[in-house]
Formats: structure tokens, sequence, C-alpha cells
């Protein structure tokens, strides 16, 4: 567990109290802090340094008031200490956030975490930041403009236009969408939207989106849509309306690493005698689920539907015929 010193939570109300004053006018100064406090002036200008320097206090002396003020009134300190589940949420938020954007909002993401970090790394024992990673293998980079103007037209809730390329059908086409919701699948960055080409609902992978436009049109989202039941509909990223159950065999090997996993929440499982376990959930298109199941090898087995096992067993004989070469 982190534990703050008390050292660090004097620092925390001497920093509160100067930005009390600062607030209201009274332009406190080193003097002032530290006949407050029962401290050395030397110590009161340190606290003010850290303050402006290291937390970005927009601090400023004024000489004929002989005290400091806002040079921005619509600047706020956070006013309670972080919990040590806080911190560590915001650490792998951090971290996950990093992996992502890759250039977009990347030094703002940078710039936030240094402010929050200055105030945290004065209240706990250990460098925390450094304790924890994360790895993305494979992820999609997006351009940093595609994604800001992705972001702004969702929030003000305004239509895009932009360029589309298709890699299953190697074609690009104009699309209008109305965004609903960026989504970031196993390190792509997703757009849930209404097209109007197709005039259904919509994923757009942002990295193969070209001369995107800001129009000038507000939308109102269909209040029939559910984007918790649209997300959760299927297995993967492909969804739809009509969807099918896959059921698959992984050998008792297998079975001890996959069992513990959740593929979907109306997944099945079925324990046999022999370690192997069975394994059930809805898909809305196979394309994901036959990546996935190749990914086992001999390992897994498909006993439904039909149509996969079959092309397992064509993709199958084509790697076997790549190695007979």
């Amino acid at each position: 567990m982190i534990k703050f010193s008390m050292g660090a939570r004097n620092v925390y109300e001497r920093i509160l109290w100067f930005d009390r004053q600062v607030r209201r006018g009274r332009y406190p100064n080193a003097t002032k802090l530290a006949r407050e406090f029962e401290i050395s002036t030397k110590t009161a200008q340190r606290d003010i340094e850290f303050m402006r320097d290291r937390l970005f206090f927009p601090l400023k002396y004024a000489p004929d008031r002989k005290g400091y003020y806002y040079t921005d009134e619509t600047f706020i300190f956070p006013l309670s200490f972080l919990s040590s589940s806080e911190i560590t949420t915001l650490l792998i938020a951090k971290r996950l956030l990093e992996e992502m954007a890759e250039g977009a909002f990347k030094e703002e993401i940078n710039r936030f975490f240094s402010k929050l970090f200055n105030v945290v790394d004065k209240t706990v024992s250990i460098p925390i930041e450094d304790l924890f990673s994360v790895e993305i293998p494979e992820h999609t980079i997006t351009p940093e403009k595609i994604f800001k103007q992705v972001v702004y037209a969702c929030i003000k809730r305004l239509r895009l236009r932009f360029t589309y390329y298709s890699p299953s059908k190697d074609e690009i086409t104009n699309r209008t969408v109305d965004p609903y919701h960026l989504l970031n699948y196993s390190g792509t960055w997703h757009l849930i939207a209404y097209c109007h080409l197709r005039d259904k609902i919509r994923d757009f992978v942002l990295a193969r989106m070209k001369e995107v436009t800001i129009l000038n049109e507000e939308f109102v989202p269909n209040p029939l849509f559910d984007l918790k039941e649209y997300l959760g509909s299927a297995f993967g990223i492909f969804k739809g309306t009509a969807t099918e159950w896959v059921v698959l065999k992984f050998s008792p090997r297998m079975a001890r690493w996959v069992k513990h996993q959740l593929w979907h929440s109306e997944q099945r499982i079925e324990e046999n005698p022999d370690g192997s376990v069975i394994i059930s959930f809805p898909v809305a298109d196979l394309r994901e689920i036959k990546m996935e199941v190749l990914k086992y090898g001999a390992e897994v087995e498909v006993i439904e539907p039909l149509r996969l096992k079959e092309q397992i067993l064509k993709e199958a004989k084509a790697i076997v015929d790549i190695y007979k070469k």
C-alpha cells in the first residue's frame, strides 16, 4: 500500500493555504508563508518555486504588492490527496494512452500527467511511475490530424466527410457519416458511425480514412441506437444484426489457459472429463474468429458452424502447400 509521509502532507497543506491566499487577492509571499506554518523563509521560498516551476502554478510576483498573483485566473489546483488505487488507475491509463495515441494528443497527455505526477512524487515514498508499463505489440498508427478531427466531430456532433479504403474489397469510397463513438480495439482506433452511403451503422478504421472534412452540419444520434448493445452483440470488432454461435473445442493442454479467458459476455464453457473444454459464443462475422482459431493451430477444433470449419480446412491446406515447396 502506498503511504503518504507526514512531511508530504505538510507541504500539501502549505500549497493549499498559499493557493487560497492568492485566490482571495491577498498577495502572499515567502515571509507570510513562513510565518503561517512556522518554517524558515528559505523553505517557504522553495515551496513557492516548486509550485511555480514543477506544478506549473501561473504565479507571478507583483513588486508593488510584495506578493504573488495568478496570471491565469481559471487555474485550478486539486484539493484532495489521491488514494493508492486512484494513482494506480491513473498510471495505467497514462501508459495505455501513450501506447494508443501515438502522435495524437501525446503532447497534451504528457503535459497533463507531468503536472499530476509532480504532485504525486511529493506525496509517496517510492517512484511509482516506473512501476507500470503497457505493451501493445500490434497496433495501427493513426495520423494525429485525422484523430483530432474525428474527436472534435464526435464531441460537437458534427458530420464528417472522408474517403475510405476497404481492404476486403480493395476499393475507395466517399463517405458522409454521423460520428457516434471512438473505440480502440486491440491497438487500432475505430469510429462507430451512421453511414449515409450504406444507411447503416458502420465501423471505420481511422488509419484508412483520408481527406477528412468536418462539415458544418449538426446531427442528432438515432435514439434507437444502443452503443452498449451494439458493442456487446457479438465477438470481435465485426458487428451485425444477424449472429450465429461458434463452438470451439480446445485440447486439454490449451484448455488450462483459455478456460479463464472471457471471449464474450454470453459465452458458455463445458469442461470434459479428458481435460478439454468446449467454448461457445455468438459472432456476427467469421473473419475475426477465423484468425483467432488459426492462432491456436492444432490445439483447437471448430465444432460449429460448418462453413467456419470449411474455411479453416481451406486455410490449413494452403499453409501445408506453402511448406511443401
